[in-house]
């Protein structure tokens, strides 16, 4: 009899809830999620070791994309998307981005410590020496070829920052780091945490393994400002003064500011440097600056502004104003031919003449075209090449005797950001850092992806790395490697 009862009530209910229009909704989702789940187990294995970059897929071409679904790699199972209005929806495509960069960043991280990268199959120390015996490669070729190999082996160590105000270092997060022309010094721009900019030098004369710690000069000079670019500027002698390019606020113009490195105490050394003047040159909304080392633009700096560069004389006062058709984000001086090379929004890079005056048209030199904005431009050494990269992600070197593009360096990633070049042709590489966090080297003369370098950090727009290399890190007599400087944190990555 309980029986029964049991089983006419198990009937009803079965009913009730078929007749039940919420019920049949859960019933058919379930169904769709049970179906959607089951295509997962078959072909999720061997996905794990690469993450999508694109939202809303599994990562691979074998899982399909189902619409209003997501692929979770590691529970190899379908997820719902919910549609994101005014509720909180933790599943979004930005979200599972983040989440996929993440771990594919600390799985890289794991690998830069178990074990070391070779850049070239089948290129180690011994084959390259027998090579270089048996004559096939010359001189120049064998240090390039030392330098990849070295480059592979770099090791990760964080550098001890001391300071005369030790609780500063906590909080004040770095934006940007520039090294000098011998290395011996490092410029930094960092953010205070109540809001504007605090700069400071780094004397690398102190980075000696395997130690590794520096200390870095400060000065009362404080800014709520915006930075948008800086270079070293060669007023009194090498490298004497910081010219900085601030963006206005409020009531107050933008300016561009000649800082003397003898106001950061014993920031210069031999203590040869003379006592300077802080100089300002009212020039609002400028983007861009570069410091002439050419003897026809003797005691010059250039600045990009919104559609005109401008030409200023420290000495005199004197200014030239040439006129273009987009904003000026990059630009540089050539060291033996009197050119200034700019790089623009539009896409633009041309040359000025700087024998030509300002008026008409023939002080434009050299044109050549990328498809976005231009926001790094640098000349090699021999002034008939020019590296330049761009919002789209595209590095090309171009020919300037015949304006053409005769190599193009894959792999940089930017949508937006001024992000810059460093172009090292002593060692045959090229530096980049990309929007996604990542630094990659390249070699110079055949485009090879050599290394990438996960940041220390997790991806954000707040902590994109600087980076500065060289082959003699705190002058002459110091070693090569790389400085990063991301959040509060200064790392370099030395060769082994």
């Amino acid at each position: 009899m309980k029986k029964s009862r049991w089983q006419s009530r198990r009937r009803h209910g079965r009913r009730s809830h078929q007749q039940n229009p919420w019920f049949r909704l859960r019933d058919s989702e379930d169904r769709s999620d049970s179906r959607a789940a089951q295509p997962a187990h078959d072909s999720s294995h061997g996905d794990d070791e690469s993450p999508s970059t694109s939202s809303g897929t599994a990562g691979t071409s074998s899982v399909p994309e189902l619409p209003g679904f997501y692929f979770d790699p590691e529970k190899k199972r379908y997820f719902r998307l919910l549609p994101g209005h005014n509720n909180c929806n933790p599943l979004t495509k930005e979200s599972i981005r983040q989440k996929e960069m993440e771990s594919k960043r600390l799985r890289l991280l794991q690998e830069e410590d178990r074990r070391k990268k070779i850049a070239r199959m089948g290129f180690n120390a011994s084959s390259m020496l027998r090579k270089s015996q048996l004559g096939f490669l010359n001189v120049t070729n064998y240090c390039h070829l030392a330098h990849e190999l070295r480059l592979s082996c770099m090791e990760r160590k964080k550098v001890q920052i001391r300071s005369m105000d030790p609780s500063a270092l906590a909080s004040d997060r770095f934006n940007l780091i520039l090294a000098d022309t011998n290395s011996d010094r490092l410029f930094t721009v960092n953010d205070v945490k109540v809001g504007g900019s605090k700069y400071g030098i780094i004397n690398l004369q102190s980075l000696k393994t395997p130690t590794l710690k520096v200390f870095m000069h400060e000065n009362l000079y404080f800014t709520n400002r915006k930075v948008n670019s800086v270079c070293w500027a060669s007023l009194n002698h090498l490298d004497s003064h910081i010219l900085l390019c601030l963006m206005g606020l409020a009531e107050t113009p933008g300016c561009a500011t000649l800082l003397p490195a003898s106001l950061f105490v014993n920031s210069h050394p031999a203590g040869i440097d003379r006592p300077g003047m802080l100089c300002s040159f009212r020039i609002p909304g400028a983007w861009s600056c570069a410091w002439s080392l050419n003897i026809q633009a003797n005691n010059c700096f250039s600045t990009g502004l919104s559609r005109r560069v401008l030409l200023t004389n420290v000495v005199t006062g004197h200014r030239q104003s040439f006129g273009t058709n987009s904003d000026v984000l990059a630009q540089q001086f050539a060291l033996m031919a009197p050119l200034l090379f700019n790089g623009c929004r539009s896409g633009e890079i041309f040359a000025i003449d700087l024998r030509c005056g300002n008026q008409g048209k023939g002080w434009k030199a050299t044109r050549l075209f990328h498809d976005s904005a231009v926001t790094s431009v640098r000349i090699l050494q021999d002034e008939q090449y020019l590296m330049a990269s761009d919002m789209a992600g595209k590095i090309k070197l171009w020919d300037l005797r015949t304006t053409k593009c005769v190599r193009q360096y894959e792999g940089h990633v930017n949508e937006y950001a001024y992000l810059p070049l460093h172009v090292h042709e002593e060692e045959g590489i090229l530096v980049a850092v990309g929007q996604d966090c990542y630094t990659r080297i390249w070699s110079l003369h055949d485009a090879r992806l050599l290394r990438t370098i996960p940041s220390p950090y997790a991806a954000s727009k707040a902590d994109i790395p600087s980076v500065a290399f060289s082959s003699r890190l705190g002058g002459s007599r110091g070693a090569p490697g790389l400085l990063m400087a991301v959040g509060q944190d200064l790392y370099c990555y030395s060769y082994s």
